[in-house]
C-alpha cells in the first residue's frame, strides 16, 4: 500500500511562514491528484487546496492568496508553503493522493499559530 507522511508542523507567530511537505511511497504517484486538508479542534475536516497530475490548482477562499501547493513528481512529493499566518489556520494538516476509485491519506502535521 501506498504510504503518506506530512512533516514541516510546528509553532509559528501570526504572519510568520511554514512550509508543509508530504512525501508519498509508490511509483503511482504521477498518476494521482493531491491534496491538502486540515482539522480544527471541534470542527470538521476543511479541504484548503489540491493540485492535479498536470500541475492545476484549486484553493479555498479561506487561503487563496496565502498559501501555495506545489508537487515534484521525480521526488514524489507535495508541499504547502503557508505565508501570513493567521491564528485561525491553527490546525492538523492531512495529506491526501486520490483519484477514482483510489485514496492514501497521511497522518497529519500539527501547525499552531499563536503569539
Amino acid at each position: 500500500q501506498v504510504q503518506v507522511v506530512e512533516s514541516g508542523g510546528g509553532l509559528v507567530q501570526p504572519g510568520g511562514s511554514l512550509r508543509l511537505s508530504c512525501a508519498a511511497s509508490g511509483s503511482i504517484f504521477v498518476t494521482y491528484a493531491m491534496y491538502w486538508y486540515r482539522q480544527a479542534p471541534g470542527k470538521q475536516r476543511q479541504f484548503i487546496a489540491h493540485i492535479t497530475s498536470d500541475g492545476t490548482t484549486n484553493y479555498d477562499d479561506s487561503v487563496k492568496g496565502r498559501f501555495t501547493i506545489s508537487r515534484d513528481n521525480v521526488k514524489n512529493t507535495v508541499y504547502l508553503q503557508m505565508n501570513s499566518l493567521k491564528p485561525e489556520d491553527t490546525a492538523v494538516y492531512y495529506c491526501k493522493l486520490g483519484r477514482t476509485g483510489a485514496n492514501y491519506w497521511g497522518q497529519g502535521t500539527q501547525v499552531t499559530v499563536s503569539s
